[in-house]
């Protein structure tokens, strides 16, 4: 008498459910390191603009231009500070309160995601390098932080 060789079927249904486990496991913990990359453009990208706006502000003493369409880092002039920045999953932009010259002139620069894994998310920072979180996984929130995984700073 000759024995069978395979798998049988209770087996194959064990190993397809160990496989679904841990695939329901895995791929939001991918999805989720993905997002977090993701942010890490928007904080460099922020921290980058501080400085240069801290660079204009030592050459110009001011942050911009207030009449200008694009008012942050611009003195009238071709000379200016560019927050539109190609191939990226946020879009920045720049806000100037006060008058040029006072000394109560501030900046507010955001960060709001455009797409893949940063859609949802808002970030700003400013002139008092006051980082907050406005918008986190689609959820409207008010942290005075960059959230990059939880819920708190």
């Amino acid at each position: 008498m000759t024995r069978a060789r395979g798998f049988s079927l209770i087996e194959l249904i064990i190993v397809v459910a160990i496989i679904g486990i841990l695939a329901a496991i895995a791929i939001p913990q991918y999805d989720d390191y993905v997002r977090r990359a993701a942010l890490q453009e928007a904080f460099a990208n922020l921290a980058d603009f501080r400085v240069k706006l801290e660079q204009f502000y030592q050459d110009n003493r001011a942050y911009g231009s207030v009449g200008e369409a694009t008012p942050c880092g611009h003195d009238g002039t071709a000379n200016r500070i560019n927050f539109a920045l190609a191939n990226t999953k946020f879009t920045y932009t720049c806000a100037l309160t006060g008058a040029a010259g006072s000394q109560n002139q501030a900046y507010l620069l955001t960060a709001t995601g455009s797409g893949g894994a940063a859609a949802g998310h808002t970030f700003t920072l400013n002139n008092a390098n006051g980082k907050a979180t406005t918008l986190f996984k689609s959820a409207v929130v008010a942290k005075s932080c960059w959230l990059v995984s939880g819920g708190e700073c």
